[in-house]
């Protein structure tokens, strides 16, 4: 019989593999961390320490860990450094700004009309008044230039007009001012607030830009294809050897007398045994590359001791006829 090899371990398999993986993804990661130069600062990696988990077998793995420091240049760190503390000085501005809007953020935003109309009549009866004023000493005349004496109907009808119009004046002044008024009470409310807003805006903080580490792919070990290669090939060999021995024995009886001293073989391996137990060996006769299958003379002698034929030089031969016959 013909010797099968094992199949793999199918847990020992996987925890090569798994090995294996962690050990290219280190050597990816170690790859990986390239310090960097540039003339505004450099980024180095160093191996700051170590960490450990317990794997699916239940061992403990250690893998290291990394610290990716950057480094700014003199001058950009003398930048960075001023605009911190730029940054930090708006910063404390704001928050003593705070305190003096407590009180008006408290209250509702509030906004009175009759001191714009009155600002606005004040101002209109300067500029509007005298204006009027003129305009209808100039209506009187043209008309009663034109025959239309005071008391009459058209005489009142177009000094009405004249007061509508000035009303209208008065009307239009005071919604401008009612807006203008509004527009610049809020204003005035805003004001601190919005302060407040640009000096938290100009101390913000910045957060880091992260240089991207440039990545380079290793390929990683197919373990177990390996493993399950070389099992396939095994079991191949196998049959063929089992193939040969069947042959063999097959042959047997035709076979006669073979040269079958150790002497004379080299690269033995055992692939298997006979029925009667003697063992069979895979070998190459000394200077042949042909690989043969057969029995050793002296294991012969063990058993069927009337198979083996001594010649005169001392070599012996095996007539595999009777080799092969149940002990």
């Amino acid at each position: 019989m013909v010797s099968s090899p094992r199949a793999p371990d199918p847990y020992q398999t996987a925890q090569a593999q798994s090995g294996m993986n962690r050990d290219t993804a280190l050597t990816q990661q170690a790859v990986n961390m390239t310090d960097q130069v540039t003339p505004y600062g450099n980024l180095t990696y160093n191996k700051t320490g170590e960490s450990s988990f317990v794997d699916s077998n239940g061992k403990t793995v250690t893998t290291p860990t990394y610290t990716a420091t950057t480094t700014l240049s003199p001058e950009q760190q003398a930048i960075l450094n001023q605009s911190n503390s730029a940054a930090l000085g708006l910063g404390k501005l704001a928050n003593q700004q705070i305190g003096s809007i407590t009180d008006q953020l408290s209250k509702p935003f509030e906004y009175t009309t009759s001191d714009a109309e009155n600002y606005a009549y004040n101002l209109g009866k300067e500029r509007l008044d005298p204006l009027y004023n003129q305009q209808a000493d100039q209506l009187k005349s043209q008309l009663i230039a034109s025959g239309i004496r005071p008391g009459t109907a058209a005489y009142n009808q177009q000094m009405t007009q004249l007061s509508q119009a000035k009303n209208d004046s008065y009307t239009q002044l005071a919604l401008g001012a009612q807006q203008q008024g509004y527009q610049q009470a809020l204003a005035t409310y805003n004001n601190p607030i919005n302060t407040i807003s640009a000096l938290t805006s100009g101390s913000q903080v910045t957060n880091p830009n992260f240089v991207s580490t440039p990545q380079t792919g290793v390929g990683g070990v197919d373990y177990t294809g390996l493993v399950n290669n070389q099992y396939n090939q095994q079991v191949a060999q196998s049959n063929a050897m089992a193939g040969g021995l069947f042959g063999l024995l097959g042959s047997g009886l035709t076979a006669g007398i073979k040269y079958s001293d150790r002497r004379l073989k080299e690269n033995v391996r055992r692939v298997g045994w006979l029925d009667n137990g003697l063992p069979v060996y895979s070998y190459n006769l000394i200077g042949s590359p042909v690989f043969e299958l057969g029995v050793m003379a002296d294991e012969v002698e063990t058993i069927h001791p009337e198979a083996v034929h001594t010649q005169p030089n001392g070599i012996k031969m095996v007539d595999y006829q009777r080799a092969t016959e149940a002990a």
